[in-house]
């Protein structure tokens, strides 16, 4: 073996970690700072990358979507999670097994590792620096919510970044994570996916989005490694 043989890329948000509102809190700070308004209704974060819900919460606020509108509220959204960091781990939950999880791939030589997640760089970096995660994957072959509104579209940016580790196939590509949409993403991307039931949905649900592979969670590493190696 010359290399790494898989690219095995985490959600965040319900895989890793179990949030308790606060990003809605950081939307509405965020809000708040970029237009000088109020958020008129909660934000439905539930999977979606945060270009899509800038795109919604601009459209719902009449606020015209440009570029310069989007990377405002974006970046408003950035220094809040970052002036805030350290009350992060006070609304937040590093769940059961994911430390040992994403512990076990860093160790492993067959596996290299990034996270493919809706949140902004910035904001991911944040998330797992201040449960100490983020020494264990790899930023610069990962994917984020900052790169392209479609999720599905990440698998494509994460496999661009990691050619100069190898030339990870399809098949050779395994997304984690805990929605339809991490389900849908690697459906559409044509690579695998291990969904785990950690977040608001069932295992019922994930196999109705199309998961061939459902853990219950991540305390089984052995059960993990199986499902990820095939």
């Amino acid at each position: 073996m010359t290399g790494p043989e898989l690219l095995v890329l985490w959600d965040i948000d319900g895989t890793l970690l179990a949030g308790r509102g606060f990003g809605k809190m950081m939307y509405r700070e965020a809000f708040r700072t970029a237009f000088g308004r109020e958020l008129k209704s909660p934000v439905d974060l539930g999977g979606r990358t945060e270009l899509d819900v800038i795109a919604e919460i601009l459209h719902r606020h009449d606020i015209e979507h440009t570029e310069e509108t989007s990377q405002k509220l974006a970046d408003a959204l950035a220094n809040s999670f970052e002036s805030r960091r350290a009350d992060f781990p006070d609304h937040s939950d590093l769940l059961p097994g994911a430390l040992q999880a994403v512990q076990h791939f860093a160790d492993d030589p067959r596996v290299h590792q990034g996270v493919l997640t809706a949140n902004l760089k910035s904001v991911a970096r944040i998330k797992l620096e201040e449960f100490g995660l983020a020494h264990l994957v790899d930023w610069d072959t990962s994917a984020f919510g900052d790169d392209h509104v479609d999720r599905a579209e990440l698998v494509t940016f994460a496999r661009k970044r990691a050619q100069h580790i190898s030339e990870f196939t399809s098949d050779r590509v395994v997304l984690i994570g805990d929605t339809p949409h991490d389900v849908r993403a690697a459906q559409v991307a044509g690579v695998r996916v291990v969904a785990v039931a950690t977040g608001r949905n069932s295992k019922e649900d994930l196999r109705r989005a199309g998961a061939t592979t459902v853990l219950g969670d991540l305390t089984d590493t052995a059960a993990l490694t199986r499902a990820v190696t095939g």
